[in-house]
């Protein structure tokens, strides 16, 4: 807590003035956490001081939101050309990134709970930066961020694509950099480049060099001799745990094959949050697991009043992980840059309202870019106008 106040001191953060009826506090706490390797040891103990964003009001304590975080096709296919050229692969964390980006509105706070001003203990703080928490701390670490713009006065160019993907191109130098948030991996043909650039960075911001990718946004990077392996599985035990599955007996197929799910299969459960919880938690498997795509999809359409059938079924993808838990993406160094997709869908499949499902996954040779299962909007009136939808969702992602 205490390092983490002394951030903020030195950051700036916020001024202390005389308390105002007039002002509307934003509510703070501490959060604290254990922050472990991928095997599961410790690697350090974190507090973070936050603001209670929930309070806020819009037009008064915040405008416009905005979160500049890398598109998960983008992270595939930067990473996938990283291996199949045998470039490195660089990993950086920003210390205190939010504290870079200065706010524009009026936002109080009380005091930290702890670090009390003893000569002004009744005065409020008043944000000159960015706090982690509010909402329009992401906007403003993104347009008042110093890192954008030293990437550009260095010569990168900001993709029209992906605005967290950052290119050089200079002099044969090719350095791609990919931002989430305050996690930045960085990959080129020139090591010597990588490695004068990351200082340049690090004499500019406060940086942790990560050294060799190996574990970005809960995803565990695996290179060996022919490729990179993509995997979740801290992720996938850490939910098993927490729904106390471990043990669970796995299964062949995330879902039944034989059964269909509806809005009114089954009794309703008396409190659907745990439901909610698990389906959530299963989305972000989204990024490396294209198996479980159509199952979430599904499971997602029952949020609002979910059923001990619709439980039942959350537990069977469960079962199903607990299984393949060491299963994911591998992208091959000897891959080639053949663009190609496959795209597919049934015909009234669901049975509430007899929408079809669309689905389609695009690859870069052998590596999955990016793949999607949805339920149309609107019925078919026959197969081949469901299956022409997917065809067109799948050429304008192709496109």
């Amino acid at each position: 807590m205490g390092s983490e106040y002394d951030a903020q001191i030195r950051h700036r953060t916020w001024d202390l003035v005389p308390p105002d009826p007039s002002y509307k506090l934003v509510g703070t706490k501490w959060i604290h956490r254990i922050k472990r390797l991928p095997n599961g040891k410790i690697d350090k103990y974190k507090s973070r001081f936050v603001a209670k964003g929930c309070h806020q009001r819009p037009g008064v304590d915040y405008a416009e939101t905005f979160s500049h975080v890398i598109k998960a096709a983008t992270v595939r296919l930067v990473l996938g050309q990283a291996v199949a050229r045998g470039w490195s692969l660089r990993q950086l964390d920003v210390n205190n990134a939010f504290l870079q980006g200065n706010l524009n509105e009026d936002v109080y706070i009380a005091q930290p709970a702890g670090f009390v001003d003893r000569d002004k203990p009744h005065y409020v703080c008043k944000l000159r930066k960015a706090l982690y928490g509010l909402k329009q701390a992401p906007r403003a670490w993104y347009l008042e961020m110093e890192l954008r713009t030293f990437l550009l006065a260095s010569g990168f160019t900001n993709s029209l694509a992906d605005a967290s993907l950052f290119i050089l191109n200079s002099l044969g130098v090719t350095l791609y950099v990919l931002i989430y948030v305050d996690d930045i991996v960085i990959t080129g043909n020139d090591t010597k480049a990588i490695d004068k650039f990351i200082a340049q960075l690090g004499n500019r911001f406060s940086l942790k060099d990560m050294g060799d990718l190996n574990y970005f946004l809960g995803i565990e990077a695996h290179r060996i001799g022919c490729g990179l392996l993509l995997i979740q599985q801290k992720y996938i035990t850490d939910l098993l745990a927490r729904c106390n599955m471990l043990d669970a007996t796995p299964v062949s197929t995330p879902m039944s094959p034989s059964h269909s799910l509806q809005l009114t299969s089954g009794r309703a459960l008396p409190d659907g949050r745990e439901y909610r919880t698990i389906v959530g938690s299963l989305q972000y498997l989204h990024f490396t697991r294209p198996d479980v795509a159509f199952a979430v999809d599904k499971l997602s359409q029952f949020m609002h009043c979910p059923t001990y059938e619709h439980w039942q079924a959350a537990k069977r993808v469960l079962r199903y992980l607990s299984g393949t838990r060491d299963q994911g993406i591998f992208l091959r160094s000897n891959n080639t840059l053949n663009l190609h997709a496959f795209s597919d869908a049934d015909w009234a499949g669901n049975r509430d309202d007899y929408t079809s499902t669309g689905a389609y996954i695009v690859y870069l040779g052998s590596h999955p870019v990016v793949w999607s299962s949805k339920k149309q909007k609107t019925p078919a009136r026959s197969s081949t106008e469901a299956e022409y939808r997917s065809v067109a969702d799948t050429a304008a992602e192709l496109c």
